[in-house]
């Protein structure tokens, strides 16, 4: 009865071990595929797999230095979109420019709804087609989203509570919002399906 207690603890302890080793073999691959991205200037790409590493296995080495790597390069890819977004975008709706067909609706709207952001601020207008005139909406401070060192490093979020993603194209003449998530009282609620899209051309 003895040697067949042990023996299952045994195999329990071995089994452990074995899943054990091959999750840090994966963190270590996920993390050196990272570092290889990094390397070739790919920071999208190795964000996102130094936040998978660090949470394989948080509390070790690889964990620890991965969590340091995704908040260094947050701060870093938060600059560099900083830059393509500064500056003024007219709403074209929730499909892309390429795909946005006027309808009869749309054209008859007396104004466009345009939002200017600058290094603090995101302000909305709404511009007159025919007198050019400029009414301020609302203005919202510019804050990014942040929650525990997660690869999410271009979302703000709103006085309201809701969180956008923000995606700026190649060329950095269409911005792309989609409706994430939204923080109340009872913490951030996500939004997996069905997302709100929002679709704006750069002015200038």
């Amino acid at each position: 009865m003895k040697k067949t207690l042990l023996f299952i603890v045994l195999l329990i302890v071995s089994r452990n071990f074995a899943q054990n080793n091959s999750k840090i073999a994966f963190q270590k691959s996920r993390y050196e595929l990272a570092v290889s991205y990094y390397k070739k200037a790919d920071f999208k790409k190795a964000i996102d797999l130094f936040y998978i590493a660090s949470k394989i296995k948080p509390e070790n080495e690889i964990g620890q230095e991965s969590v340091k790597r995704v908040d260094t390069l947050k701060d870093l890819l938060r600059g560099n979109i900083m830059t393509q977004v500064l500056g003024t975008w007219k709403m074209m709706g929730d499909k892309p420019i390429w795909a946005v067909k006027q309808s009869n609706t749309d054209s008859q709207k007396d104004f466009d709804e345009l939002v200017e952001v600058n290094q603090n601020e995101i302000l909305f207008f709404e511009k007159n087609k025919k007198t050019q005139e400029k009414k301020l909406v609302k203005s919202e401070k510019l804050v990014f989203y942040n929650e525990n060192s997660d690869a999410l490093f271009s979302a703000i979020i709103l006085s309201d509570g809701s969180i956008w993603n923000c995606i700026v194209n190649e060329n950095s003449d269409e911005l792309h919002v989609i409706n994430i998530g939204k923080k109340g009282e009872n913490g951030v609620e996500t939004i997996d399906s069905n997302n709100i899209e929002l679709f704006y051309a750069r002015v200038k």
